[in-house]
């Protein structure tokens, strides 16, 4: 059960994540519908109003979804799990808005302590990370 439990959360991750930017981009919706398919979750009461786009998920709520999927001590593999799903989920649409590059960044506050993300990881969020400094330094 808590596997089944497990997969739902990174799903709801998933979408959470694709209204990170406010909308759900039509790749996006095609990439959570094919993964919805996949982990047997398309018809679940639960899943199927985020997936339809009847209902939109604010920032904090995608966020307290990571936070329940990672609990208080995140095993490095769980945390890799939800920054692989999240990573395939953005470039699904081919390019990467700055509240996807916020929530990567985010993500990355919470990696287990003591130890340090796998370098290409670690490469791809501080890309992403410039990305975004040079978008807010051009906004100002």
């Amino acid at each position: 059960m808590k596997k089944t439990d497990d997969v739902k959360k990174l799903v709801k991750i998933l979408i959470g994540s694709a209204w990170a930017d406010g909308k759900l981009q039509p790749e996006e919706q095609q990439y959570l519908h094919q993964i919805a398919l996949e982990k047997g979750l398309a018809t679940d009461p639960e899943i199927q109003p985020l997936l339809n786009e009847f209902t939109a998920v604010p920032p904090t709520q995608c966020y307290e979804w990571v936070r329940e999927y990672l609990g208080n001590h995140p095993s490095v593999e769980d945390y890799h799990k939800v920054l692989e799903a999240i990573s395939g989920l953005i470039y699904s649409d081919g390019e990467v808005a700055i509240e996807e590059a916020k929530l990567l960044t985010k993500l990355q506050s919470l990696y287990p302590e003591g130890r340090s993300p796998q370098p290409g990881y670690s490469t791809l969020l501080k890309e992403i990370q410039k990305l975004y400094r040079r978008w807010v330094d051009l906004k100002t």
